[in-house]
């Protein structure tokens, strides 16, 4: 039976939304394309991701990036990529309550992450930082005194009443949402390294769970390769001293 192709779209030069995802794959040690590490030259690049979104013969278009191609469609939002990714890729619980629960905590990810980026981006995404310092400051000492405390504090108690072993949010295995929550702790700690110094001392188990997930031998050897985009100023989690407070 051949394998399925899994073609992943997203921006190149980018950790984004698109890690998530990336991350499942490479746990999973499943084969896919990465569209953002394929040279123009060789059919990849921004504009495959751009004529993807654009192509007027696609019926049900993706928004924005990341989408995934497979078996002649195109699946778009980063919880919806991994709620399909999930079962196939053994990194969902087994039953309908349990990966709607993944779902709703994979949804709780992605709004800290969007809040994530409205911290350098406050006024609009069309402007450039340089455009709106005085607003991003504000914004971030607002996320960082009351919204990161306020969603850290709720996966703490996630994993805290998760009646299964070890140190994830569902069960006993690990799932798609570990190593998605694993990656924001990753970013926010990028971002934002003096604050996030203070706020993991406060929560041990989410300390324990990306420390966990990134001693995976999958993901290891992942992060060791090269092929891992590094973080940077033009991503979501961007290090700009005077916002971290």
């Amino acid at each position: 039976m051949p394998s399925v192709k899994y073609e992943l779209l997203y921006w190149s030069g980018l950790q984004g939304r698109g890690e998530f995802v990336r991350l499942a794959f490479e746990e999973a040690g499943v084969a896919y394309v990465d569209v953002a590490l394929i040279p123009e030259s060789q059919g990849g690049g921004d504009d495959v991701v751009v004529r993807g979104m654009e192509d007027p013969r696609e019926k049900r278009p993706p928004f924005a990036p990341p989408y995934l191609r497979v078996r002649g469609r195109l699946i778009g939002q980063t919880a919806n990529i991994l709620e399909y990714l999930g079962p196939r890729l053994g990194l969902a619980p087994r039953d309908a309550a349990g990966r709607r629960w993944a779902n709703q905590l994979q949804l709780t990810i992605a709004d800290l992450v969007a809040e994530t980026h409205d911290t350098h981006h406050p006024v609009s995404s069309s402007l450039y930082y340089e455009d709106q310092k005085r607003e991003a400051k504000r914004r971030s000492r607002d996320f960082i005194a009351h919204r990161i405390p306020k969603f850290l504090g709720y996966f703490e108690k996630v994993i805290e009443r998760n009646t299964g072993t070890g140190p994830w949010m569902i069960g006993s295995r690990i799932t798609y949402v570990d190593l998605s929550m694993g990656q924001l702790i990753d970013g926010l700690r990028y971002a934002f390294p003096k604050a996030m110094a203070r706020e993991m001392r406060k929560h041990p188990r989410l300390s324990r769970l990306h420390k966990a997930v990134f001693a995976r031998p999958r993901i290891k050897r992942y992060v060791k390769s090269g092929h891992r985009i590094a973080n940077n100023e033009t991503d979501i989690f961007r290090r700009y001293p005077p916002l971290d407070t």
